[in-house]
């Protein structure tokens, strides 16, 4: 499993989006500003976070976007899987995968199961208010 650069980004703007979190719109362009990144990307990304309902969007003057919910309600899990779509590590685990006729005797895969599981329990406890609240000063966390 390998995290896309868009994946990585989704995280960036939804953590600039909680440490700004005060039931107002915010521009994409200062997003893009703060965030370092091309606001023509960030603007395929909010669209795939929208639909997913994970953020709001107002078009027109005064619009932009802001989370859905409290920064606390979010996991890295359900941002990943937005831009990521799974988060498995091998394609037999996927949800729609097609049934392996070695399942039954494959070494591994238990081990991949077990993988998976530390994976999706990691990033399911990883709040995004708790992402907020680093902050890094001469590159390291305080």
């Amino acid at each position: 499993m390998k995290i896309s650069t868009r994946g990585r980004y989704a995280l960036r703007v939804m953590i600039d989006l909680a440490e700004h979190y005060n039931g107002k719109f915010i521009p994409l362009k200062e997003i893009a500003e703060r965030q370092e990144i091309s606001q023509k990307y960030i603007e395929g990304i909010m669209t795939d976070l929208s639909k997913k309902h994970l953020v709001e969007a107002l078009h027109g003057k005064g619009g932009g976007y802001k989370l859905a919910k409290d920064p606390n309600e979010y996991t890295v899990r359900e941002i990943l899987l937005v831009t990521e779509n799974s988060l498995e590590p091998i394609v037999c685990l996927e949800k729609d995968a097609a049934p392996c006729n070695r399942a039954a005797e494959c070494r591994t895969l238990q081990m991949w199961k077990d993988f998976s599981k530390l994976v999706n329990d990691y990033f399911d406890g990883i709040t995004l208010a708790s992402l907020a609240k680093i902050k890094i000063e001469d590159n390291y966390i305080i």
